[in-house]
Protein backbone atom coordinates (compact mmCIF):
# COMPACT_ATOMS: atom_id res chain seq x y z
CA UNK A 1 0.00 0.00 0.00
CA UNK A 2 3.33 2.23 0.76
CA UNK A 3 4.17 1.97 -3.03
CA UNK A 4 1.08 2.16 -3.83
CA UNK A 5 0.81 6.51 -1.98
CA UNK A 6 3.75 6.68 -3.47
CA UNK A 7 2.50 6.13 -6.88
CA UNK A 8 -0.46 8.30 -6.33
CA UNK A 9 1.33 11.02 -4.56
CA UNK A 10 3.90 11.30 -7.62
CA UNK A 11 0.77 11.18 -10.36
CA UNK A 12 -1.01 14.11 -8.42
CA UNK A 13 1.90 16.26 -7.93
CA UNK A 14 3.92 15.76 -10.94
CA UNK A 15 3.47 18.10 -14.15
CA UNK A 16 2.05 16.88 -17.21
CA UNK A 17 4.75 15.08 -19.08
CA UNK A 18 4.70 14.59 -22.85
CA UNK A 19 7.12 13.31 -25.54
CA UNK A 20 7.86 15.59 -28.49
CA UNK A 21 5.34 13.88 -30.65
CA UNK A 22 2.72 14.52 -27.97
CA UNK A 23 2.54 11.37 -26.60
CA UNK A 24 2.15 10.54 -22.69
CA UNK A 25 5.42 10.28 -21.36
CA UNK A 26 5.76 7.39 -18.60
CA UNK A 27 4.89 9.41 -14.87
CA UNK A 28 6.22 6.71 -12.40
CA UNK A 29 9.35 7.30 -11.94
CA UNK A 30 12.27 4.04 -12.60
CA UNK A 31 14.48 4.71 -9.36
CA UNK A 32 17.74 3.56 -10.77
CA UNK A 33 21.27 3.08 -11.09
CA UNK A 34 23.36 2.77 -14.43
CA UNK A 35 26.29 2.57 -16.52
CA UNK A 36 26.78 2.79 -20.13
CA UNK A 37 30.29 1.99 -21.49
CA UNK A 38 32.94 0.67 -24.40
CA UNK A 39 35.58 -1.69 -23.83
CA UNK A 40 38.69 0.27 -26.01
CA UNK A 41 39.99 -3.09 -26.46
CA UNK A 42 37.55 -4.77 -28.21
CA UNK A 43 35.10 -1.71 -28.88
CA UNK A 44 32.29 -3.28 -27.29
CA UNK A 45 29.22 -1.49 -26.07
CA UNK A 46 27.21 -1.68 -23.43
CA UNK A 47 24.56 -0.44 -20.78
CA UNK A 48 23.99 -2.57 -17.10
CA UNK A 49 20.90 -1.42 -14.90
CA UNK A 50 19.57 -2.10 -11.58
CA UNK A 51 16.47 -0.72 -10.36
CA UNK A 52 13.01 -1.02 -7.88
CA UNK A 53 11.00 -1.45 -10.68
CA UNK A 54 9.66 -4.76 -12.29
CA UNK A 55 11.21 -5.74 -15.62
CA UNK A 56 13.94 -2.78 -16.09
CA UNK A 57 15.66 -3.76 -18.89
CA UNK A 58 12.69 -3.83 -21.30
CA UNK A 59 13.03 0.57 -21.07
CA UNK A 60 16.30 1.47 -19.80
CA UNK A 61 18.59 -0.84 -21.75
CA UNK A 62 19.24 0.28 -25.73
CA UNK A 63 22.52 -0.83 -27.47
CA UNK A 64 23.24 -1.18 -31.45
CA UNK A 65 26.53 -2.91 -32.82
CA UNK A 66 28.92 0.22 -33.93
CA UNK A 67 26.84 2.29 -33.27
CA UNK A 68 26.42 3.14 -29.25
CA UNK A 69 24.24 2.71 -26.22
CA UNK A 70 21.83 4.62 -24.32
CA UNK A 71 20.50 4.37 -20.83
CA UNK A 72 16.90 6.16 -20.65
CA UNK A 73 15.43 6.01 -16.94
CA UNK A 74 14.24 8.25 -14.08
CA UNK A 75 10.47 9.31 -15.54
CA UNK A 76 11.50 6.91 -18.80
CA UNK A 77 10.89 8.10 -21.99
CA UNK A 78 11.84 5.31 -23.80
CA UNK A 79 11.86 6.68 -27.04
CA UNK A 80 15.20 8.62 -26.17
CA UNK A 81 16.91 4.78 -26.55
CA UNK A 82 15.69 4.11 -30.31
CA UNK A 83 16.07 7.74 -31.26
CA UNK A 84 19.39 8.18 -29.45
CA UNK A 85 20.65 5.47 -31.06
CA UNK A 86 19.21 6.52 -34.77
CA UNK A 87 21.43 9.38 -34.33
CA UNK A 88 24.11 7.88 -33.51
CA UNK A 89 23.97 5.85 -36.30
CA UNK A 90 23.09 8.49 -38.96
CA UNK A 91 27.02 9.91 -37.48
CA UNK A 92 26.05 12.44 -35.09
CA UNK A 93 27.77 12.55 -31.67
CA UNK A 94 27.04 11.47 -28.40
CA UNK A 95 27.01 14.48 -27.04
CA UNK A 96 25.02 16.20 -29.73
CA UNK A 97 22.33 13.44 -30.32
CA UNK A 98 21.86 13.84 -26.43
CA UNK A 99 21.38 17.57 -26.93
CA UNK A 100 19.13 17.52 -30.02
CA UNK A 101 16.72 15.24 -27.57
CA UNK A 102 16.90 17.07 -24.30
CA UNK A 103 16.07 20.22 -26.57
CA UNK A 104 12.95 18.70 -27.78
CA UNK A 105 11.54 16.92 -24.40
CA UNK A 106 8.87 19.12 -22.79
CA UNK A 107 9.86 16.84 -19.30
CA UNK A 108 13.38 17.46 -19.84
CA UNK A 109 13.47 18.15 -16.28
CA UNK A 110 12.50 14.34 -15.01
CA UNK A 111 14.99 12.72 -17.10
CA UNK A 112 17.77 11.06 -16.60
CA UNK A 113 19.67 9.40 -19.98
CA UNK A 114 23.30 8.73 -20.80
CA UNK A 115 24.60 7.79 -24.25
CA UNK A 116 27.96 6.41 -25.49
CA UNK A 117 28.91 6.72 -29.11
CA UNK A 118 31.02 4.09 -31.07
CA UNK A 119 33.63 6.25 -30.29
CA UNK A 120 33.80 6.05 -26.91
CA UNK A 121 32.12 9.85 -26.51
CA UNK A 122 30.11 10.23 -23.83
CA UNK A 123 27.05 12.21 -22.82
CA UNK A 124 24.53 12.46 -19.77
CA UNK A 125 21.96 14.27 -18.32
CA UNK A 126 19.91 15.04 -15.02
CA UNK A 127 17.17 16.65 -14.95
CA UNK A 128 17.21 19.29 -12.14
CA UNK A 129 13.51 17.33 -10.82
CA UNK A 130 14.99 14.18 -10.95
CA UNK A 131 14.04 12.60 -7.64
CA UNK A 132 16.85 12.89 -4.83
CA UNK A 133 19.83 11.69 -4.33
CA UNK A 134 20.44 12.02 -8.38
CA UNK A 135 23.72 12.92 -10.47
CA UNK A 136 25.96 10.97 -13.25
CA UNK A 137 29.42 11.10 -13.51
CA UNK A 138 31.53 10.84 -16.97
CA UNK A 139 34.50 9.16 -17.19
CA UNK A 140 36.95 8.02 -20.17
CA UNK A 141 34.29 5.33 -22.05
CA UNK A 142 31.72 5.30 -19.32
CA UNK A 143 29.32 7.26 -18.02
CA UNK A 144 26.91 6.08 -14.57
CA UNK A 145 24.34 7.21 -13.55
CA UNK A 146 21.58 7.29 -10.41
CA UNK A 147 18.17 8.65 -9.11
CA UNK A 148 16.01 8.33 -6.00
CA UNK A 149 18.94 6.46 -4.45
CA UNK A 150 19.83 6.57 -0.77
CA UNK A 151 22.55 8.72 -0.82
CA UNK A 152 24.52 10.73 -3.25
CA UNK A 153 27.71 8.00 -3.14
CA UNK A 154 26.16 5.90 -5.40
CA UNK A 155 27.67 7.16 -8.69
CA UNK A 156 30.95 8.13 -7.61
CA UNK A 157 31.34 4.86 -6.15
CA UNK A 158 30.01 3.47 -9.42
CA UNK A 159 32.92 5.57 -11.16
CA UNK A 160 35.38 4.11 -9.21
CA UNK A 161 34.63 0.40 -9.01
CA UNK A 162 34.35 0.68 -12.82
CA UNK A 163 37.58 2.12 -12.98
CA UNK A 164 39.02 0.11 -10.72
CA UNK A 165 38.20 -3.46 -12.13
CA UNK A 166 39.89 -5.29 -14.73
CA UNK A 167 38.25 -7.97 -17.05
CA UNK A 168 35.84 -8.13 -19.30
CA UNK A 169 33.28 -5.37 -19.97
CA UNK A 170 30.33 -7.33 -18.25
CA UNK A 171 32.47 -7.75 -15.53
CA UNK A 172 33.70 -3.90 -15.11
CA UNK A 173 30.04 -3.49 -15.68
CA UNK A 174 28.67 -5.43 -12.97
CA UNK A 175 31.29 -4.26 -10.31
CA UNK A 176 30.27 -0.96 -10.81
CA UNK A 177 26.64 -2.23 -10.25
CA UNK A 178 27.76 -4.19 -7.27
CA UNK A 179 29.77 -0.75 -5.68
CA UNK A 180 26.33 1.12 -6.45
CA UNK A 181 24.25 -1.35 -4.48
CA UNK A 182 27.14 -0.86 -1.34
CA UNK A 183 27.03 1.92 -1.10
CA UNK A 184 22.70 2.27 -0.66
CA UNK A 185 21.09 2.00 -3.56
CA UNK A 186 17.95 2.67 -4.40
CA UNK A 187 16.15 3.82 -1.64
CA UNK A 188 13.44 1.94 -2.28
CA UNK A 189 15.15 -1.84 -2.30
CA UNK A 190 15.69 -3.49 -5.32
CA UNK A 191 13.67 -5.63 -7.71
CA UNK A 192 15.01 -6.01 -11.28
CA UNK A 193 18.85 -5.61 -13.24
CA UNK A 194 19.92 -6.28 -16.72
CA UNK A 195 22.85 -5.80 -18.68
CA UNK A 196 23.43 -5.45 -22.67
CA UNK A 197 26.73 -5.71 -24.78
CA UNK A 198 27.26 -5.31 -28.52
CA UNK A 199 29.90 -5.57 -30.69
CA UNK A 200 31.43 -2.67 -31.96
CA UNK A 201 31.13 -3.73 -35.69
CA UNK A 202 28.88 -1.99 -37.34
CA UNK A 203 26.21 -4.43 -38.74
CA UNK A 204 23.64 -4.53 -41.22
CA UNK A 205 20.86 -4.94 -39.70
CA UNK A 206 19.81 -3.17 -35.68
CA UNK A 207 19.26 -6.27 -33.93
CA UNK A 208 22.53 -8.25 -35.06
CA UNK A 209 26.11 -8.28 -32.95
CA UNK A 210 24.32 -8.67 -29.85
CA UNK A 211 27.16 -10.80 -27.63
CA UNK A 212 25.32 -10.90 -24.42
CA UNK A 213 21.73 -10.01 -23.49
CA UNK A 214 20.39 -10.83 -19.52
CA UNK A 215 17.45 -9.51 -17.60
CA UNK A 216 16.48 -10.61 -14.07
CA UNK A 217 13.03 -9.57 -14.68
CA UNK A 218 11.86 -9.74 -10.52
CA UNK A 219 14.26 -11.02 -7.85
CA UNK A 220 14.86 -10.04 -4.38
CA UNK A 221 18.70 -10.05 -5.09
CA UNK A 222 18.80 -9.05 -8.44
CA UNK A 223 22.25 -8.35 -8.43
CA UNK A 224 23.35 -11.76 -7.40
CA UNK A 225 21.14 -13.43 -10.25
CA UNK A 226 22.28 -11.32 -12.91
CA UNK A 227 25.94 -12.72 -12.29
CA UNK A 228 24.77 -16.02 -11.73
CA UNK A 229 23.08 -15.56 -15.71
CA UNK A 230 26.44 -13.94 -16.01
CA UNK A 231 28.16 -17.01 -15.25
CA UNK A 232 25.85 -19.95 -17.00
CA UNK A 233 26.55 -17.61 -20.31
CA UNK A 234 30.08 -17.99 -20.21
CA UNK A 235 29.73 -21.44 -19.65
CA UNK A 236 27.60 -21.47 -22.41
CA UNK A 237 30.01 -19.58 -24.34
CA UNK A 238 32.43 -22.49 -23.80
CA UNK A 239 29.91 -25.05 -24.90
CA UNK A 240 29.83 -22.99 -28.53
CA UNK A 241 33.68 -22.91 -28.80
CA UNK A 242 33.88 -26.52 -28.11
CA UNK A 243 31.60 -26.63 -30.92
CA UNK A 244 32.98 -24.55 -33.02
CA UNK A 245 36.48 -26.56 -32.28
CA UNK A 246 34.62 -29.96 -33.31
CA UNK A 247 33.56 -28.00 -36.73
CA UNK A 248 37.27 -27.57 -37.26
CA UNK A 249 38.58 -31.02 -36.29
CA UNK A 250 40.62 -30.21 -33.01
CA UNK A 251 39.03 -32.50 -30.54
CA UNK A 252 41.37 -32.08 -27.89
CA UNK A 253 40.35 -27.76 -28.06
CA UNK A 254 36.79 -29.19 -27.77
CA UNK A 255 37.13 -31.44 -24.92
CA UNK A 256 39.04 -28.32 -23.31
CA UNK A 257 36.17 -25.93 -23.78
CA UNK A 258 33.58 -28.74 -22.82
CA UNK A 259 35.29 -29.35 -19.32
CA UNK A 260 35.51 -25.33 -18.92
CA UNK A 261 31.71 -25.46 -19.68
CA UNK A 262 31.13 -28.33 -17.28
CA UNK A 263 32.99 -27.07 -15.05
CA UNK A 264 31.27 -23.24 -14.58
CA UNK A 265 27.48 -25.19 -14.47
CA UNK A 266 28.32 -29.05 -13.07
CA UNK A 267 24.62 -29.04 -12.69
CA UNK A 268 23.30 -29.02 -16.12
CA UNK A 269 22.96 -32.41 -17.87
CA UNK A 270 22.52 -30.58 -21.65
CA UNK A 271 26.15 -30.18 -21.11
CA UNK A 272 27.56 -33.18 -20.02
CA UNK A 273 24.98 -35.05 -22.55
CA UNK A 274 26.39 -33.24 -25.96
CA UNK A 275 29.90 -33.89 -24.62
CA UNK A 276 29.51 -37.00 -24.31
CA UNK A 277 28.11 -37.45 -27.60
CA UNK A 278 30.97 -35.47 -29.03
CA UNK A 279 33.11 -38.31 -27.18
CA UNK A 280 31.46 -40.75 -29.44
CA UNK A 281 31.38 -39.10 -32.73
CA UNK A 282 35.50 -38.62 -32.12
CA UNK A 283 35.83 -42.30 -31.49
CA UNK A 284 36.29 -42.41 -27.67
CA UNK A 285 32.86 -43.94 -26.89
CA UNK A 286 34.39 -45.55 -23.89
CA UNK A 287 34.81 -42.41 -22.50
CA UNK A 288 31.32 -41.09 -22.92
CA UNK A 289 29.78 -44.15 -20.80
CA UNK A 290 30.40 -42.58 -17.19
CA UNK A 291 28.42 -39.63 -18.65
CA UNK A 292 25.79 -41.20 -20.33
CA UNK A 293 25.10 -43.25 -17.11
CA UNK A 294 25.38 -40.25 -14.87
CA UNK A 295 22.65 -38.44 -17.01
CA UNK A 296 20.47 -41.58 -17.86
CA UNK A 297 20.16 -42.14 -13.92
CA UNK A 298 18.79 -38.78 -13.99
CA UNK A 299 16.92 -38.03 -16.27
CA UNK A 300 15.68 -41.40 -18.83
CA UNK A 301 14.28 -39.04 -21.82
CA UNK A 302 17.57 -37.91 -22.32
CA UNK A 303 18.23 -41.92 -23.64
CA UNK A 304 14.74 -41.90 -25.55
CA UNK A 305 16.54 -38.51 -27.36
CA UNK A 306 19.60 -40.78 -27.89
CA UNK A 307 17.85 -42.91 -30.38
CA UNK A 308 16.28 -39.94 -32.05
CA UNK A 309 19.86 -38.39 -33.25
CA UNK A 310 20.83 -40.44 -35.99
CA UNK A 311 17.73 -39.02 -38.24
CA UNK A 312 19.42 -35.93 -37.63
CA UNK A 313 22.70 -36.41 -38.75
CA UNK A 314 23.88 -36.42 -35.30
CA UNK A 315 25.10 -39.63 -34.42
CA UNK A 316 25.82 -42.75 -36.35
CA UNK A 317 23.22 -45.46 -35.98
CA UNK A 318 25.41 -48.20 -35.02
CA UNK A 319 27.29 -46.20 -32.10
CA UNK A 320 23.81 -44.90 -30.65
CA UNK A 321 23.17 -49.03 -30.16
CA UNK A 322 26.10 -49.39 -28.82
CA UNK A 323 25.97 -46.73 -26.09
CA UNK A 324 22.43 -48.26 -25.10
CA UNK A 325 23.43 -51.60 -24.95
CA UNK A 326 26.65 -50.57 -22.81
CA UNK A 327 25.01 -48.19 -20.65
CA UNK A 328 21.87 -49.18 -18.56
Amino acid sequence: MKRLALCLVLLSTAPPLAAADGEPSRKRPVATYSIVARDPATGQLGVAVQSHWFSVGSLVTWARAGVGAVATQSFVLVDYGPDGLQLLADGVTAEDALERLVRADEGREVRQVAMIDARGRVAAHTGAKAIVAAGHQVGENYSVQANLMLSDQVWPRMAAAYESASGTLAERMMAALEAAQDAGGDIRGRQSAAMLIVSGERQAEPWQGVILELRVEDHPEPLQELRRLLRVHRAYEHMNAGDLAVEHGDNEAALKEYGLAMEMFPGNLEMKYWTAVALVNMGRAGDSYELFQEIFRQDKNWRTLLGRLPASGLMQKKDVQAVLRKVR
